[in-house]
């Protein structure tokens, strides 16, 4: 059996392995608060009226 020894007597790597052992993970619960977008704030990412964008490709037809 091992002898108990006081965290802060332990020296920092050992702290550190401890405090590993005893950390758990969430799981598949993701703990960060997520809520909907503010529907009349400004987004800057949003595509703008009248603005065309060019396809990459040429559009073409099989016949």
């Amino acid at each position: 059996m091992k002898k108990f020894v006081s965290p802060q007597k332990l020296s920092k790597k050992a702290k550190r392995a401890l405090d590993l052992s005893k950390r758990t993970t969430w799981g598949p619960l993701n703990p960060v608060t997520r809520k909907p977008d503010h529907p009349k704030a400004y987004k800057r990412k949003k595509v703008q009226k009248g603005v065309d964008y060019e396809l990459p490709f040429e559009p073409f037809v099989l016949f």
